[in-house]
């Protein structure tokens, strides 16, 4: 299959309009005066312990020592893997900065699955700061004759019943980038749903499926004790925690690469002054001494952006995964 990352002026023109289209590109600056001047909530579309959380609970912890108020984390799992529940609470909040989204992929790519989705990413929210960015690995069982993506790619054509692949729940982060591999790659496989990618490789490491991609956090202890081997990372540049180990890109799947990544939005309407001090703030803490590090030795890549550049990545991940899921012929009800 052709790269299927947007490209050429079409691409570049929608890109464009999405990015314009966004709030808070140019809403009137105004006195931020004494904010925070109480507490702010921090909502996320996520339960208690997972990855998302542990970072928002790591980030609201800095910003209550370095602006004097509470960045209290609330989670609101509700609504499925889209966390319908969180961005319509964030996105009928008061537009005044106490009440902010944490930001995760399905908030680029659910708009597309669902046919009567609640919340528009490019009209009710003003992006704040795209905090880091975390790669994805395929993964096999330790035994597999498979030693790279190339290896992987021929074992699985060659197999007349097709391979069996797991991941995350019909329409989540891990089984979209999963059908983007296998249509790239040209793979036939049957796709496993599992309630979380940790079940999934639990079956993986037993030899009932074949392979997996899988957030580098949940990934790499399996990877690193032997019990799985990693062939490949889905991000465009290898990883920090795993620089030996090449991109699925370079090994045959050109234009693949996807991630996943956190990062925060505040209500359509929220005055400039407060989104780019709260950006500035967000940005000193992923980047602070023991954050910047934390988040590296977990496989993550601290950012800190501007809400211009999360305003792009925005833009530009919403047309990736509306592909993605518009060639897959996908719809979630």
């Amino acid at each position: 299959m052709k790269r299927m990352t947007p490209a050429g002026c079409c691409g570049a023109v929608l890109v464009a309009a999405l990015t314009a289209a966004l709030p808070g590109a140019a809403a009137a600056p105004g006195a931020t005066g004494s904010f925070p001047a109480k507490p702010v909530r921090v909502v996320v579309p996520q339960a208690t312990g997972g990855a998302t959380d542990i970072q928002a609970r790591l980030f609201a912890a800095r910003m209550s020592q370095n602006l004097g108020q509470q960045f209290i984390v609330d989670n609101r799992a509700g609504g499925g893997a889209a966390g319908i529940i969180a961005l319509t609470t964030v996105a009928r909040a008061a537009p005044d900065g106490y009440t902010l989204l944490a930001v995760v992929p399905s908030f680029t790519f659910s708009p597309a699955l669902h046919k009567n989705y609640p919340v528009d990413p490019i009209k009710d929210f003003a992006p704040v700061s795209w905090m880091t960015r975390a790669p994805y690995l395929l993964v096999v069982n330790a035994a597999s004759p498979a030693k790279s993506v190339k290896d992987f790619i021929a074992h699985a054509r060659a197999q007349r019943e097709g391979i069996l692949f797991g991941a995350g729940n019909l329409g989540s982060g891990t089984h979209l980038v999963t059908l983007w591999f296998l249509s790239a790659a040209n793979v036939k496989a049957a796709y496993v749903p599992y309630r979380s990618v940790g079940l999934a490789m639990l079956d993986l490491t037993a030899g009932r499926i074949d392979a997996t991609l899988a957030n580098v956090l949940s990934a790499v202890s399996p990877v690193k004790a032997g019990k799985l081997r990693a062939l490949g990372t889905s991000t465009a540049l290898r990883s920090r925690i795993l620089p030996d180990l090449p991109t699925i890109a370079e090994q045959g799947v050109p234009g693949y690469a996807a991630s996943t990544f956190h990062g925060y939005a505040a209500p359509a309407g929220t005055p400039a002054a407060i989104v780019d001090k709260l950006s500035a703030e967000f940005a000193r803490v992923v980047k602070s001494p023991g954050v910047a590090e934390r988040l590296s030795d977990d496989g993550g890549e601290p950012i800190g952006s501007t809400p211009h550049e999360f305003r792009q990545f925005i833009a530009s991940e919403i047309l990736v995964w509306r592909k993605v899921v518009t060639d897959a012929g996908m719809r979630v009800e």
